[in-house]
This record gives C-alpha cells, sequence and structure tokens, in this order.
C-alpha cells in the first residue's frame, strides 16, 4: 500500500462496511495518511477487533438499513471525532443470484434496504455535519454493475444503478457548498462479498474484464482514497472506474 503522507491530517471519516474487504482497506489507509476514522459495520465483533487493529478512533454495530441507528452513529462519530469530513459508504451485499422470475422478495427487499436506502440514510445522517463545517467528501460505491447490469443480479444490479442516479443528483445539490459527492463503479475484485456468489457468476464477471483478471482490493482503495481527499476538488456528482476496461463512460 503507497502512502500519501499527511494527506488526510486533521480529517475525520466514516467509513461503512469498514470490518474487511474495500471498507477496512480504505480506513485503514485515510488512519495511515494522517486521519481519523470511524468505523461501522454489521458485525460488532468484527467491527470492534479492526477498529483496534487499524487505530480507528470510533466504531459502530449497526445496520445501514435503520435510518434512526445511522442518525444516532453519526452523531456519535462527530461527538467523538469533532467534526465530519468524508464518508465513505462501502457497505453492501449481493442477495440472491437467480433469475428475476425466480427472484425470493425477501432478498430483492434487503439489497435495496442495504445497497440502496443505507447509502441514502447514512448520506443524509453525514451531509448536515459536513455542511457545518463547509466541507465534504462523498464516496458512495456503486458497481459496473450498475452501469451494465449483470444476468442472475438484478437486485445488486438495481440497487447500485439507483447509487449512481442518487449521487449524480446529490453532488449536484452540494456543488456550491463545499461538499463533493461522487460514485465509484468498480468490476469485481477480490473481496469477502465474493464468498456471497458462486463459482459460475464470478468467472461470468472475470470473463468481461479485458485486463483478464479481477482487481486487488489495495486498488480499488487508492482511487477511494483520491475520491475523499482534497486533491478531488473539480469532479462531483460523477463516477470514477475502476474496472479493469470493462466499463469505458
Amino acid at each position: 500500500m503507497s502512502v500519501f503522507e499527511g494527506r488526510f491530517n486533521g480529517r475525520a471519516a466514516i467509513v461503512t462496511g469498514g470490518a474487511s474487504g474495500l471498507g477496512k482497506a480504505a480506513a485503514a489507509r485515510i488512519i495511515a495518511e494522517g486521519g481519523q476514522v470511524s468505523l461501522w459495520d454489521l458485525n460488532a465483533d468484527a467491527v470492534a477487533s479492526v477498529a483496534a487493529e487499524i487505530g480507528a478512533a470510533h466504531f459502530a454495530a449497526l445496520d445501514v438499513s435503520d435510518a434512526e441507528a445511522v442518525a444516532a452513529a453519526a452523531d456519535g462519530a462527530n461527538e467523538v471525532l469533532g467534526r465530519i469530513d468524508i464518508l465513505i459508504a462501502s457497505a453492501g451485499i449481493t442477495g440472491a443470484t437467480v433469475p428475476v422470475h425466480e427472484f425470493p422478495l425477501d432478498s430483492w427487499r434487503r439489497v435495496v434496504d442495504i445497497n440502496l436506502n443505507g447509502v441514502f440514510y447514512c448520506c443524509r445522517a453525514a451531509i448536515p455535519h459536513m455542511l457545518k463545517g463547509g466541507y465534504g467528501r462523498i464516496v458512495n460505491v456503486a458497481s459496473v454493475a450498475g452501469k451494465e447490469g449483470n444476468p442472475n443480479a438484478s437486485a445488486y444490479s438495481a440497487s447500485k444503478a439507483g447509487v449512481i442516479g442518487f449521487t449524480k443528483s446529490l453532488g449536484k445539490e452540494l456543488a456550491t457548498r463545499g461538499v463533493i459527492a461522487n460514485c465509484l463503479t468498480p468490476a469485481t475484485f477480490e473481496s469477502p462479498i465474493l464468498e456471497q456468489l458462486p463459482q459460475s457468476q464470478i468467472d461470468y464477471m472475470r470473463s468481461k474484464i479485458p485486463l483478464g483478471r479481477l482487481g486487488e482490493v489495495d486498488e480499488v482503495a487508492a482511487m477511494v482514497c483520491f475520491m475523499a481527499s482534497e486533491e478531488c476538488s473539480f469532479t462531483t456528482a460523477s463516477t470514477f472506474d475502476t474496472s479493469g476496461g470493462r466499463t469505458t463512460y
């Protein structure tokens, strides 16, 4: 992991899905580059352990689909850290891998609740703190599936498309208020979320990547941390690509 010394000095970040994968990698890098982090995850034991491991100043065990819990966690993070400058919304699930006509209703609702509603709740809770400070960086993690759609992954694809549209709207709302909001559209990368998918689905997604391999979590975290930094100052309401060439728009 390459580190930009001091890039996040004086900054405080909330990172959701922070106990593993992209969330953990991005949080660790922000701390290594001088920032403070409030780490959020559904897994109480894991988030406590990872917070201690990487030196997070605050952590919360919560379900991002619970709007009241999210609001309380944001207020708690602000109290401990003294400010909220950055939100990295990376919590997500894949849902069932089946055709639409066989898709379980409970799985559909759960995917939308976490992947889309959860992003909305986190942004809604964090933005007032950013506006108070006159500065903010929001990174919502979407997916190449939100642009292209993956077969047998309709809930995931639809929820990530929603994140893209939501972020474009949000970035335009905040453009003159010091808060930058963008989303990331990665192709498949090595992450614990792959444990939720059959190997056939992973193989399909790898076959769509011109570079011929899955991404590495540190490659994606590097882009996230640029998006979360002061360097990202003239791009908002947009998408950043880490897809190995799969998407070019």
